[in-house]
């Protein structure tokens, strides 16, 4: 799938180029040394530089003593000639980390970044003057980067005309799916519901078979966002529309959010979702579903047969299976669609061999890279029969952990909607990858998207949404009128609470720059 040329690892390392690293011999072209020694030689120094990155609740990450020990950094390390300074940035406290850093000018080399130039994380970092425009050294060290990468990604990278950070991405934006454990279906005699009506029939028939959690809840609905996107209501960034000639949030749309908010709360009377679900956390929501105690929930697609495995620890029985989401009135349904960035990697301006670092990335989209990410070592495993790999899956909770490690969270930059050569190799991984095109392709709600970011939505943090989570004057009503402590018709009077906290900024500011047709980026379906 990927053909590209090998990494090229060229040129002498500054002395003291990191802070806090030991030094390594250098080497130099001095007297007695011919042209071939001297060009061996640089060939084989070793490029130093710190990289932070999110853990992403990755459960290898987060309980690993000391990162940059781990094994397969190691083989990265071997793999390219780098050294490594991995500095971890908590999932949970990702953005208020962000702004630490930048604020205290504690800053590595190399940024990841959550997608564009301008998100909440960066921190203005770009505008700024941090990091340093790319374009001539991708024309330079990159030019596999330029031509495997697509060019919508690319300008989410772009800030006055410049690129500045290497994305990694999405060639699939609809990622998100509906998840059911079909064992618990079959045993109901349901067929796979369609419609919201037929989900809460399928809901109600888990809660008589005794399960748990129907429908498992989420903290700030965050994967649990379901019949928000069966009523097109999604209130996050990259939901705007065009409605009456002016540009709105789609939360604006109170008709379909109070329904929305309705099929929520007949779910909490019910008991088809846990009473504290708007204090479940992202472990306590994964460890309940690995138990064997939720019947529907949302989660990445990419992640069904990792998951599975983990469940069948609990419930040998069980069979997970991604199904068609709730549409809602027009017919439609699906999560949010994901921008054409997933992750990004800026280039500190005072870092004296940035040409490293493109190499270091460039060499992330070659064969070479493909391979070891995918399979891991040749001889420990897998091993090649003729042209064919020959690699088992890992079967035990912790093993898929570390296989998940490798290809998600060490590839830096890939297309990330699904790992087509580990997938490929068994009937389970062509079954997931044909959910994502004839399923996942067909569903899912877009919005315009601004970018830079409305410089409006800066000012006031309790109005502005994440990529994934309402802003917290919402959350706080959403949760309320779930809970029945305020009426869900009272939905008109949220929607005044946020245009006078600044809302109202933000619908001049998002109206002018669609009508100058400046950083606007409109639905792709």
């Amino acid at each position: 799938m990927k053909k590209w040329a090998s990494l090229l690892l060229a040129g002498v390392m500054a002395a003291g180029l990191l802070a806090g690293c030991s030094g390594k011999q250098e080497t130099s072209g001095g007297q007695g040394e011919s042209k071939e020694e001297t060009k061996q030689a640089a060939a084989d120094e070793v490029t130093k530089f710190s990289i932070s990155l999110r853990t992403l609740n990755f459960g290898h990450v987060e309980k690993s003593p000391d990162i940059n020990q781990d094994k397969w950094v190691k083989r990265l390390e071997e793999l390219t000639k780098t050294d490594l300074d991995i500095r971890l940035v908590p999932h949970k406290e990702y953005e208020q980390k962000m702004a630490q850093m930048f604020a205290t000018n504690d800053i590595p080399d190399v940024v990841q970044g959550q997608g564009g130039v301008t998100g909440k994380e960066m921190a203005g970092s770009v505008e700024a003057g941090v990091f340093m425009p790319l374009d001539d050294l991708l024309q330079q060290y990159g030019q596999n980067l330029l031509k495997k990468i697509p060019k919508e990604a690319w300008n989410r990278m772009t800030y006055q005309g410049k690129i500045y950070g290497i994305p990694e991405w999405l060639s699939n934006p609809s990622r998100r799916a509906t998840w059911i454990r079909k064992d618990l279906l079959d045993q109901t005699g349901l067929p796979v519901p369609k419609t919201v009506d037929e989900y809460l029939n399928v809901l109600r028939a888990f809660k008589k078979l005794g399960v748990e959690n129907p429908y498992m809840g989420r903290q700030d609905f965050k994967y649990a966002d379901t019949f928000f996107g069966a009523y097109d209501v999604f209130p996050y960034l990259s939901q705007f529309e065009e409605a009456n000639g002016e540009v709105q949030p789609k939360f604006f749309d109170s008709e379909n959010m109070m329904k929305a908010l309705s099929t929520y709360k007949t779910m909490y009377d019910e008991g088809l979702i846990n009473k504290e679900f708007a204090t479940i956390n992202p472990t306590t929501f994964k460890n309940t579903i690995l138990a064997g105690k939720a019947g529907i929930w949302s989660m990445n697609a990419n992640e069904l047969i990792q998951w599975e495995t983990q469940l069948k620890e609990s419930v040998p029985n069980a069979k997970l299976e991604i199904i068609p989401s709730p549409v809602g009135p027009d017919g439609k349904g699906g999560y949010y669609l994901y921008g054409d960035v997933n992750r990004s990697y800026f280039i500190n301006a005072k870092y004296k061999h940035p040409e490293k670092v493109v190499q270091f990335l460039d060499w992330m989209v070659s064969d070479e890279a493909e391979k070891f990410f995918t399979f891991g070592v040749e001889g420990e495993n897998y091993t090649m029969n003729g042209d064919k790999i020959d690699y088992k899956q890992p079967t035990d909770a912790q093993a898929v952990d570390e296989e998940r490690y490798r290809q998600s969270f060490l590839w830096l930059v890939q297309d990330t909607t699904y790992n087509k050569g580990s997938l490929s190799l068994t009937e389970e991984g062509r079954n997931l990858m044909s959910v994502f095109d004839n399923i996942l392709a067909n569903e899912g709600r877009d919005g315009m998207e601004f970018e830079p970011r409305l410089e409006a939505l800066k000012k006031n943090p309790d109005i502005t949404p994440l990529s994934d989570t309402p802003p917290p004057v919402l959350i706080t009503h959403m949760v309320k009128m779930v809970y029945g402590q305020e009426p869900i018709e009272n939905w008109p009077k949220v929607i005044e609470e946020w245009k006078s906290k600044g809302g109202k900024d933000v619908l001049a500011e998002a109206n002018e720059r669609f009508q100058k047709k400046e950083g606007v980026f409109l639905p792709r379906k």
